[in-house]
């Protein structure tokens, strides 16, 4: 059983004023450090001490990584950008609504007011077992607790999982996916642009982490491509309660449609497996065709096929079924 010492462990405590300085400090602690940006879920995890860093980077000094600019044709925003700022930029709002809608929609108006954009997306998953440091498979552990006959999994997989059944908690990510963007990350060895889609890492890749950043990292900026700028964008959350709650299943399409015809359609979910998820089977039923209720049921069947529910969240099916259905029509029938 975990014990909750709502107590932070000491650390040494670093605020740089560029990234050239972020990045010397995370190369040089490499493992034991911790990067805080928000800090909203870093203070979760130091308060209990399930996570112990000796040093902590506290990005909050670094100006240049909370720019939002037009880039290539298409936008860069800062890693640093908060989530409030994301959603009322007019450059986001004009050209890339749907993730101004993702970013609007997180937690509550005092998160979105601290939190970033770069923290939403690298967020560690919220299962409670792992975060009150139970000794599962994702902690190094032989066991998914939340995978047990007794097991509390209302909120975990029905798609993807790999022996630990916990989902991505952030709601910017699909819609991320869905725009088709690029994360920009740095280390002292250089930079490298990564695909949204391949941010994201499942369990049967690397089962003790939930994306690529690795020591060392660092997460710079998000970038989105003019493709699918102004395209008919869909974002639609389900949860418990309207404020301060994470996804059961949550849905990004991004479609370009002529005279009724879906030219092109990207549809990513959340919520129902490890990572984001794009929902091929459902973008082919849809892509080339007139939009009509028939079109969309078929996209919401191909949605569910190969579900794997537990013993509490099989609701979790239906959810994910209407949401497309819902994302491909643009709202209600």
């Amino acid at each position: 059983m975990a014990v909750i010492r709502d107590m932070m462990p000491a650390f040494e405590l670093f605020q740089p004023t560029t990234t050239d300085e972020a990045l010397g400090l995370l190369d040089e602690y490499r493992e034991r450090a911790w990067v805080l940006a928000g800090g909203l879920d870093s203070f979760d995890w130091l308060k209990d001490r399930v996570k112990r860093p000796a040093a902590v980077v506290d990005l909050g000094g670094v100006e240049a990584l909370r720019a939002i600019r037009p880039a290539g044709g298409g936008l860069e925003i800062g890693a640093m950008a908060t989530l409030r700022e994301v959603s009322r930029s007019p450059d986001v709002r004009e050209r890339y609504a749907l993730l101004a809608d993702a970013a609007e929609i997180v937690a509550s108006p005092q998160i979105r007011n601290q939190g970033t954009l770069g923290g939403n997306l690298a967020q560690d998953t919220r299962c409670w077992y792992y975060r009150d440091g139970w000794n599962c498979y994702r902690a190094g552990g032989t066991i998914c607790y939340a995978d047990t006959p007794t097991a509390m999994n209302r909120e975990h997989c029905i798609l993807g999982a790999s022996r630990c059944v916990a989902v991505n908690p952030s709601d910017t990510a699909p819609a991320l996916v869905a725009l088709d963007g690029e994360l920009e990350i740095h280390s002292s060895g250089g930079t490298r642009v990564v695909a949204a889609e391949d941010f994201f890492v499942g369990p049967d890749v690397d089962i003790m982490r939930m994306t690529v950043l690795e020591p060392g990292d660092l997460l710079t900026a998000v970038r989105l491509p003019d493709t699918w700028a102004g395209a008919r964008f869909y974002f639609e959350k389900s949860r418990d309660r309207q404020v301060w709650d994470f996804a059961l299943a949550a849905v990004a399409s991004a479609a370009k449609i002529t005279n009724g015809t879906v030219e092109d359609i990207r549809i990513v979910v959340n919520g129902v497996a490890p990572t984001p998820l794009r929902l091929r089977a459902s973008e082919d039923a849809v892509r080339g065709r007139q939009l009509n209720d028939e079109v969309a049921a078929r996209a919401g069947e191909a949605a569910v096929q190969g579900v794997r529910p537990l013993n509490h969240n099989g609701f979790k099916v239906a959810l994910l079924r209407n949401l497309v259905m819902r994302a491909v029509r643009g709202g209600e029938a």
